[in-house]
């Protein structure tokens, strides 16, 4: 019998699915990170070694029966970094004495998309720490929009909001700026109540600025005049990545479903974003993700396989 592996490989967790060539889920496991610039290739390597291991032992099958791994992972959205952590592998399971049919890697929105939609046309936006979309036209060409990084994009994620919040603390502490909510937040979450404390923290520290994020979105649900201004001007700017996919994708009807803590909790900034897909795009829909990326890399890996 033959099977497919498709991993969702995070920067916290690992989620990986055996299934038959159907997709029948036949196991389901997890392990610990796998963004391979973070980590490194090596314990990247031994991270997914192992989850192919509990699928062999959990169906008593070997590793020749495993017709492709399929990886999406956090870094691999381009193909030269995909190579490496492939290239990577290959050396790492070489070292084990095995070896693997195939073994391919795609990046990590890669994945969501197809498991989104289920292999259908369709969008995601991403708002998680940064912030990207992607699309699928019924060619099966894929689009994307935003993506640039924290210099020079991620408009409408959780470092943008975080940073902007974090601009307006300082204009306060520097008398340039009103008094925001945000500042009384920061001082009780983070003990950061000076301008000395802040550009420690930020230059030196190395804080996590998109930790700012939520306490943007509680301040304007207080609120809070400064973070409601962040909160539209962000919103605005997610609103500008439907409409410029919308017109790439050329269909009469988008549909997109959003993926990214900030945008699928319900808060004033997720709740802000729905009502203006609503009144300023009809011809967009909302929906659901159909399936797991995990599920997405699985039907990725039967579209290479052409079963």
């Amino acid at each position: 019998m033959s099977y497919i592996i498709g991993i969702d490989g995070g920067g916290t967790k690992t989620h990986c699915l055996l299934t038959d060539l159907h997709g029948t889920i036949l196991h389901e496991c997890y392990g610990g990170p796998s963004n391979f610039l973070v980590q490194g290739l090596e314990p990247v390597s031994s991270t997914l070694f192992n989850l192919i291991n509990s699928c062999e032992e959990r169906l008593k099958i070997s590793i020749e029966e495993i017709d492709i791994v399929l990886l999406g992972t956090t870094g691999a959205g381009r193909r030269t970094d995909a190579e490496r952590l492939e290239q990577g592998f290959a050396n790492y399971i070489s070292k084990q004495k095995t070896k693997l049919n195939l073994f391919r890697v795609e990046s990590d929105a890669r994945i969501a998309l197809e498991g989104a939609f289920s292999g259908k046309p369709g969008s995601i936006l991403i708002a998680g720490t940064g912030s990207i979309m992607f699309g699928k036209d019924v060619q099966g060409n894929i689009h994307r929009v935003g993506g640039f990084g924290r210099y020079l994009g991620d408009e409408g994620s959780g470092y943008s909001l975080g940073k902007k919040g974090l601009a307006a603390v300082s204009k306060e502490f520097d008398g340039r700026g009103q008094k925001t909510f945000i500042s009384i937040l920061l001082k009780e979450k983070y003990k950061i109540d000076s301008s000395e404390i802040l550009i420690t923290e930020i230059y030196k520290n190395n804080f996590d600025i998109a930790s700012v994020a939520p306490l943007v979105i509680e301040a304007a649900e207080n609120k809070d005049e400064t973070a409601k201004k962040i909160i539209e001007d962000e919103t605005d700017e997610l609103l500008l990545h439907i409409s410029t996919m919308h017109s790439k994708l050329r269909e009469k009807i988008l549909y997109i479903a959003f993926i990214g803590g900030i945008i699928t909790n319900k808060n004033i900034y997720s709740n802000t974003l729905q009502k203006k897909v609503s009144e300023n795009l009809p011809n967009v829909i909302v929906k659901e993700v159909e399936n797991s990326p995990a599920m997405g890399a699985v039907l990725m890996a039967k579209q290479i396989l052409k079963v």
